[in-house]
């Protein structure tokens, strides 16, 4: 059984949440796209966790936790995380945590070129992607032009060694031209050295050990980062990220290209949130925003910076089930909606007196307008509940519009961070 988790809009939907309490029906959770970029909080009875690189199954010390091929692994993060977790009462060893020798890995220098093309971006147009300078386009531009470093390298540090100084002397060339003193090649030595050493014994072929997995039976579940919305081929480019956030990668990512995924849940909340540049239609400003955020506690688990909120939007998520071919979905946070005593939905645009029922190409969404309609909110606390019963009337309305609207069964219905907040939803 092959389950992925993804996100159907900008990412941020609750997907480590929705990970950490489904995992306890999986033996593997494998990470197969992206790198420190973005987070996932996870609150449970071990305590509140922020995983950047890590899968949320991390936190079941019965769950085997992958990184695959597809990811771009920032060393250093990647040792601080698991000692941060080991400190925290967390069991990692490498009976527990597999790390793909064909993830690539993020160098020093692939931070420094964000950075410093942030930088360039908003002094000359004001106009930054909005990245989270931690070095994901660099690295993954490295992986195409094959001049990156993969994990399996570290397991022969004397053959990585003769090709670092050319690499180097290559990165410089673009270093020095936006005018920052070159990277030095016994630096980069030591990163390996002292970053790259302790994670030798968790380096292994994921292909081999995921279809071992999947041979005797096991439940295997991918887990996605970000959403369909930032994908590179299929998002709001250039406002994306640099990998595949789809569920179809998740087998090539993961390293097992040959297997067929048999399940597709995608995440997405009861409002919309979004971190970083680029358009997006459906936002609030002002009070009605910092309302949101603040009820929604909506601030980037990566970066902290402050989420841009506003209502579900339908025309975005129809495209984001689409693009995720999800068989059913997870709402979360509906809890937060509590305190509305009505409730605004995204369910059309508008584009030049044109209602739009279909997300359209990224170049006119600057253009388009939110068509808002408004229902009934259920103005009561809804945190305890633990049965679709319980919910009141206002709230199934609302779960079964969105249902409706977005043509997706709603599966899991999130009414708080704790692990076990979460309605099973009848069929």
């Amino acid at each position: 059984m092959l389950t992925s988790i993804c996100g159907i809009n900008w990412g941020d939907e609750g997907k480590g949440r929705m990970v950490d309490l489904l995992s306890r029906d999986f033996d593997v959770v494998c990470r197969y796209q992206g790198g420190n970029n973005a987070g996932h909080t996870v609150i449970n009875d071990k305590g509140k966790f922020i995983l950047n690189l890590l899968p949320s199954g991390i936190l079941r010390e019965e769950v085997v936790n992958v990184l695959g091929c597809g990811m771009v692994i920032d060393i250093k993060h990647l040792c601080e995380e698991m000692e941060r977790l080991r400190a925290a009462g967390i069991k990692i060893t490498p009976d527990n945590l597999k790390i793909s020798d064909k993830a690539i890995i993020t160098m020093p220098y692939n931070v420094l070129q964000d950075v410093m093309e942030e930088d360039r971006l908003t002094k000359a147009t004001g106009k930054p992607y909005g990245s989270t300078r931690r070095g994901i386009a660099p690295v993954y531009a490295d992986k195409y032009m094959k001049k990156a470093f993969r994990m399996g390298e570290l397991l022969n540090l004397s053959l990585l060694y003769k090709r670092l100084p050319d690499i180097v002397a290559w990165k410089n060339m673009t270093i020095k031209a936006y005018g920052f003193d070159p990277v030095k090649v016994d630096d980069m030595i030591k990163y390996f050295e002292t970053y790259g050493k302790p994670l030798q014994e968790y380096i292994i072929d994921t292909g081999i050990y995921l279809n071992k997995m999947n041979a005797e039976g096991k439940k295997i579940m991918f887990e996605a980062q970000l959403g369909a919305l930032r994908d590179i081929d299929y998002g709001i480019v250039p406002y994306t990220s640099s990998s595949s956030t789809i569920a179809a990668y998740a087998p090539i990512g993961a390293g097992v290209p040959n297997l067929k995924l048999n399940n597709s849940i995608g995440i997405m909340k009861a409002y919309s949130s979004c971190v970083g540049a680029g358009p997006f239609t459906c936002e609030y400003f002002g009070k009605k925003a910092e309302r949101l955020r603040e009820l929604g506690g909506e601030y980037g688990a990566a970066t902290g910076r402050p989420r841009r909120v506003g209502p579900f939007d339908v025309v975005a998520s129809k495209y984001g089930i689409m693009c995720q071919g999800a068989d059913e979905i997870a709402l979360t946070k509906l809890d937060i909606l509590d305190d509305y005593e009505e409730i605004e939905i995204c369910t059309h645009y508008e584009l030049n007196g044109k209602i739009l029922d279909d997300f359209p190409f990224t170049d006119v969404l600057d253009d388009c307008k939110p068509v808002f309609e408004k229902v009934k909110g259920w103005h009561c606390d809804i945190s305890k509940c633990r049965t679709a019963d319980e919910l009141p009337k206002e709230a199934l309305d609302y779960i079964r519009l969105l249902e409706k609207l977005c043509n997706c069964k709603i599966k899991y219905v999130s009414v708080g961070a704790e692990r076990n907040a979460c309605i099973v939803m009848p069929d």
